[in-house]
């Protein structure tokens, strides 16, 4: 029930001198704002103030106020008869909830926003709708484990049902909520479910169980002194005793749900009272008093028109009181938890016993990782250890195969010297002109096998120069057919270079250069007399794949995994017994990655291979600026 004017009249003058006070904080006014505009009985004083409030929290911003505010404007306009203002600021109310950042508390004020517009639109007696949110409230409620809160909108809910004239659902709603309210001991919210499946009892004409139930929940209301249910369910009463033919009994109810009304200003229960009595009086022969109390019901008919909608918000009290009553519960809750922490405290000593236990096994957990986080780095540097003593045995095999092999050109250029001097000393012209082409083949053998240790020893280094330029493949290939004519010629080898003038990479030019020379180089020297070596290029999407096939003897295929790393059992022979180490194929390996590219072996023995090198097509000059930033040597 609503304070008293005096109350209402001491909340004012406390929170005028909160607001006037000089050193008073916006919480201080908000506070005092809400004690007026949720507790004041006159709804014009609680939107003067709840809008205040907007006002005030709308400054700073603060979530929760506005929400609180604008539920009860909705409220105070209910009251009033304004549902179109009233829905307006519930709805506003609802998005404040909405903005909530803690999830269980904004869970609970749209559950509260949803209760408040379903009984907005119950007294229009848009039921449907009204139960969409009623059901939107109970959803939530279910979900925050909010019992009261739960049983106050299945309540409300089985209200609906019942005025809709639909008992059965109403029932189910009603007793799911007295469940609930008896096992929270919710005396007020007992009484209410008692009295509505009274009512619902009295529709079904199951009177016995509908006077048991409305005489316990009147016989509550009064102690608990709340007038308003009393009079409806004393209007029930009387239509029981009357079809069980007990008028006195039926007068005596009738009677006092008219007083009752009339005491505390509820002028559709004073109609509806005259109207029953009016009934009574005449089915018992008393015609004066019925005439009497006819003329009150249309007198009272009269003034409640123009507050119809006012009076049906009535209903909505099961709402109001239980609402109130939690403020109470969560007092009783909080003096409960309170309670609790002196025996909670009573459990600090133990707890921090468990706390120094676990920071020992914690501590013992961290030094066991410490131990295996030891136990890796020396694992790993173990394995770099070893890494190391292979490279370095790979420096020392790589000596080892360079010394060997240009130890026979060095033996060969000092032969050669001391036969060159004896043939000038006899001017034996043919042989030193046959011998000439012998050191020519021994300078080229030597200058190929030094450019690549050369290359090989600035490639482990890492400090290749990599200068990614355009390079035409057309004007690279004539280069290389000038280069090894000679070469194909001596063998009698058909060598060819198909490449289109349009075709252009984006590569360093002395690394391409390298690799060509090197696979074109080995492609001459495994290839036998009368044989024949192709190069061309072709484009496949950002790529152009550069082809050296010949038809020299192939290559095995155990030795296919091992083609592109240096080993000193790698030493092979050409078809004219030329010298080759490998480390050819290394740089060109090498060589290509550092270019961004790959290169691939198609090779069967006896038959010939095919060397394909996938090089960068070039674009344009700003992708290849790009490409040259991305690329790490």
């Amino acid at each position: 029930m609503f304070s008293s004017g005096v109350e209402g009249q001491n909340l004012e003058d406390s929170l005028s001198y909160i607001l006037n006070k000089e050193n008073s904080t916006t919480l201080d006014k908000l506070n005092s704002l809400w004690s007026v505009y949720s507790r004041h009985p006159n709804p014009d004083i609680r939107l003067l103030y709840a809008k205040k409030c907007v006002e005030l929290a709308k400054k700073e911003n603060r979530i929760r106020w506005l929400y609180s505010a604008y539920l009860d404007i909705g409220y105070a306009y209910k009251l009033k008869g304004d549902l179109n203002e009233a829905l307006g600021a519930l709805f506003k109310s609802l998005d404040y909830a909405n903005q909530e950042k803690d999830k269980k508390i904004g869970l609970a004020y749209t559950a509260d926003v949803c209760n408040a517009i379903a009984s907005v639109y119950r007294i229009q007696n848009n039921y449907n709708t009204a139960i969409e949110y009623y059901k939107k409230s109970i959803s939530i409620c279910r979900e925050n484990e909010d019992s009261v809160k739960l049983a106050t909108a299945l309540l409300n809910t089985g209200e609906v049902y019942r005025l809709d004239n639909k008992l059965d659902p109403a029932l189910v709603y009603f007793n799911e909520s007295k469940r609930i309210f008896n096992n929270k001991d919710h005396t007020i919210g007992i009484a209410y479910n008692q009295g509505n499946i009274g009512l619902v009892y009295a529709e079904q004409n199951k009177y016995d169980s509908a006077e048991l139930y409305l005489r316990d929940a009147i016989t509550t209301l009064v102690k608990l002194g709340d007038q308003y249910p009393i009079a409806v369910y004393n209007i029930s009463m009387a239509d029981i005793y009357k079809n069980r033919g007990k008028y006195d009994n039926a007068l005596e109810y009738a009677t006092n749900s008219y007083k009752v009304a009339l005491q505390e200003g509820f002028k559709e229960q004073v109609r509806d009272a005259s109207q029953k009595l009016s009934e009574l009086y005449s089915e018992t022969g008393d015609y004066q008093r019925a005439f009497q109390y006819q003329g009150k019901y249309l007198a009272y008919k009269d003034s409640v028109v123009d507050q119809e909608t006012i009076r049906k918000m009535a209903d909505m009290r099961t709402e109001y009181e239980v609402n109130q009553k939690q403020v109470e519960v969560d007092l009783l809750e909080s003096e409960k938890k309170r309670q609790e922490i002196i025996a909670i405290s009573l459990g600090v000593v133990a707890i921090l016993i468990t706390v120094v236990a676990f920071l020992l096994y914690k501590n013992n957990k961290q030094r066991r990782k410490v131990n295996y986080l030891l136990k890796d780095q020396k694992e790993e540097i173990e394995a770099q250890r070893d890494q190391l003593d292979e490279l370095n045995r790979t420096k020392d095999r790589f000596f080892s195969i360079i010394s060997h092999d240009l130890r026979g050109p060095v033996h060969a250029f000092k032969g050669m010297s001391r036969l060159i001097k004896i043939l000038v000393e006899e001017e034996n012209i043919q042989d030193l002109r046959e011998l000439n082409e012998h050191f020519d083949s021994s300078v080229n053998q030597l200058s190929t096998l030094l450019d690549d240790l050369l290359d090989w020893a600035v490639a482990q280094q890492g400090n290749i120069p990599h200068n990614p330029e355009k390079v035409e493949l057309s004007t690279l290939s004539e280069g290389l057919t000038k280069l090894f004519q000679n070469m194909a010629r001596a063998k009698n080898i058909q060598f060819e270079s198909k490449i289109d003038q349009d075709l252009v990479i984006w590569a360093d030019l002395n690394c391409v250069n390298t690799i060509l020379r090197n696979i074109v180089n080995n492609a001459l020297k495994f290839t036998p007399d009368a044989g024949k070596i192709t190069l061309t290029a072709r484009r496949e999407k950002d790529l152009i794949a550069i082809a050296v096939q010949d038809t020299g003897i192939g290559i095995a295929k155990d030795k296919m995994d091992s083609l592109f790393r240096l080993d000193e059992n790698k030493r092979s022979w050409g078809t004219d017994g030329e010298k080759g180490l490998g480390l050819g194929l290394q740089l060109v390996y090498q060589f290509t990655e550092l270019n961004c590219g790959y290169v691939t072996v198609d090779s069967v023995e006896g038959e010939g291979s095919t060397f394909t090198v996938f090089l960068p097509l070039y674009k344009n000059q700003q992708e290849s600026v790009v490409l040259e930033e991305e690329t790490v040597v």
